[in-house]
C-alpha cells in the first residue's frame, strides 16, 4: 500500500537533484505546449487590447514565431537571464503592438522577469533602466494606436512588473544571505572543532608528559638508592608512553579527512578513570579513588568530559603537589555526573613541568558547552579542589 507514496517521494527527490538547465528546459517546453492551448489563452498578461488581425486564433506565422519567442528563451532563464528577458520582452511588445491574439505564452514574460531579478548578476541597473524606458515607449505607442487602456491601467501593469522583479531580487538576496550564514556556520563549526582538538591535545600531552617526567625522576632516584626497583619505574614510563601514543592516534584520527566520526570505543571514557588513577599512583602520587552510585551509559561527550576533568586535576596534582594525598570522587546520578578531585597539603615551590595556564580554562569551556559547571580553587586546608557537574541523562 505504501509503494505509490514511495514512488512519488523518489520522483520528487529525483527532480530536486536535476540541474537548473534541465529544469529550465522542462519549464520552457511545458510553457510552449500550453501556449497553443486555446482554453488557456486568456491566462496570459495583456495590456494593449488593440484590434486583432484577421489571421486566425494563432495569429498566423508571425504570431507563432512571437509566441515561441516568448516561451523557448525560458530554457536559459537561469544561465542567461538577461538574454532571456530581453528576447521575451521584445516578443511581448511586438505582439501587443501588432495586436496578435491572447496566448498563455505571454506568461513567459513574467517568468523571465522574475528569473532576471533572481539570477542576473551584472548590469542589473542598466537592464532595469532599459526595460523601464522600453515599457514607457510601449505604453505611448499603444496609446497612439488607439488602445482603450488609460494611464492608470498602464501604471498598474507596470507596477505589477516591478513587483515581480522585486520578488526575484528578494529571492536573490535571501539566497545570498543564506549562503553567508552557511559559510559563517561552517567557520564557527571549524573553529569550535579546532578548539576542541586543541583542548584534547593539551589534555593528552600535558598529562602523560607530566607523568613520564615524574616517573623518570623517580626512576633516577631508584637507580641511585635501590637499583633493583628501578625497573618498575622504567616500566611505568613505557606504559605511560604507550597510553599517550594510543590517545594521540585517536586524536589524529579525528583530523583525517574521512568524514567518519570518532567511535565511542576509541575515545577515553569513564570506564578508564581507573587507568588514570593507577598511572598517577605509579608516578608516586598517593591517590584514593571513590565511585558512588551506579555507572550508567551516557553520551560520548559527557563521559569524555568527566574523564578529562579527572585527568586534568591529576595532572595538576602531579605538577604542583607531587607526593601530596589526592582524593578522586566520581558520583553517578540519574541526570548528571559529579566529579571532585581534592589535593591536600601545600603546593611545591617549583612545578615539575611548566604550566601553560590553559588546562582548567579549556576544561571549564568544555563543561559549560554541555550545560554543566566547573569550579576550581584553593581550600582552607591549603589544598586544591576541582569540582564539576556534567549533565547527561543515562541512555
Amino acid at each position: 500500500m505504501s509503494r505509490p507514496s514511495t514512488t512519488r517521494s523518489a520522483a520528487v527527490d529525483a527532480w530536486r537533484v536535476r540541474s537548473p538547465a534541465t529544469k529550465d528546459g522542462v519549464l520552457a517546453a511545458v510553457v510552449t505546449v500550453l501556449a497553443f492551448v486555446p482554453t488557456l489563452a486568456h491566462l496570459g498578461p495583456e495590456i494593449g487590447d488593440l484590434p486583432r488581425p484577421g489571421t486566425g486564433t494563432s495569429g498566423g506565422a508571425t504570431g507563432v514565431v512571437l509566441t515561441v519567442a516568448m516561451c523557448l528563451p525560458l530554457a536559459v532563464r537561469t544561465r542567461l537571464p538577461g538574454l532571456c528577458l530581453s528576447v521575451t520582452a521584445v516578443a511581448f511588445a511586438l505582439g501587443q503592438v501588432l495586436g496578435y491574439p491572447d496566448t498563455f505564452g505571454k506568461v513567459g514574460l513574467l517568468l523571465a522577469l522574475y528569473a532576471a531579478g533572481a539570477h542576473l548578476a551584472r548590469f542589473r541597473r542598466a537592464l532595469a533602466t532599459v526595460l523601464t524606458a522600453g515599457y514607457a515607449a510601449l505604453a505611448l505607442v499603444l496609446h497612439n494606436l488607439g488602445s482603450p487602456q488609460g494611464f492608470p491601467d498602464f501604471l498598474a501593469f507596470g507596477l505589477v512588473l516591478v513587483v515581480i522583479w522585486m520578488a526575484g531580487t528578494g529571492m536573490r538576496r535571501w539566497r545570498r544571505d543564506e549562503a553567508e550564514r552557511r559559510a559563517l556556520a561552517a567557520e564557527v563549526a571549524a573553529a569550535a572543532e579546532r578548539a576542541r582538538i586543541a583542548r584534547d591535545l593539551h589534555d593528552v600531552v600535558t598529562h602523560h608528559v607530566t607523568a613520564m617526567v615524574v616517573q623518570a625522576d623517580a626512576a633516577q632516584f631508584l637507580l641511585d638508592s635501590a637499583p633493583a626497583r628501578a625497573g618498575d619505574g622504567l616500566s611505568a614510563i613505557s606504559d605511560t608512553g604507550r597510553r599517550a601514543l594510543t590517545e594521540l592516534r585517536t586524536l589524529l584520527g579525528v583530523l583525517e579527512a574521512t568524514g567518519e566520526p570518532t567511535t565511542a570505543d576509541r575515545a577515553p571514557a569513564l570506564g578508564k578513570v581507573a587507568d588514570l588513577v593507577e598511572q598517577a599512583r605509579l608516578a608516586g602520587q598517593p591517590v584514593e579513588w571513590t565511585e558512588q552510585g551506579e555507572q550508567r551509559p551516557r553520551s560520548v561527550d559527557v563521559e569524555l568530559a568527566a574523564y578529562r576533568v579527572v585527568q586534568e586535576a591529576l595532572t595538576n596534582a602531579l605538577k604542583h603537589a607531587t607526593g601530596n594525598a589526592t582524593n578522586v570522587l566520581v558520583r553517578h546520578e540519574e541526570d548528571h555526573i559529579e566529579v571532585e578531585v581534592t589535593t591536600t597539603g601545600p603546593a611545591v615551590g617549583t612545578p615539575v613541568t611548566p604550566s601553560g595556564g590553559r588546562g582548567l580554562t579549556g576544561l571549564r569551556q568544555r563543561v559549560l558547552m554541555l550545560g554543566g559547571d566547573l569550579v576550581s580553587g584553593h581550600v582552607p586546608e591549603r589544598g586544591f579542589r576541582v569540582w564539576a557537574m556534567i549533565p547527561g541523562s543515562a541512555r
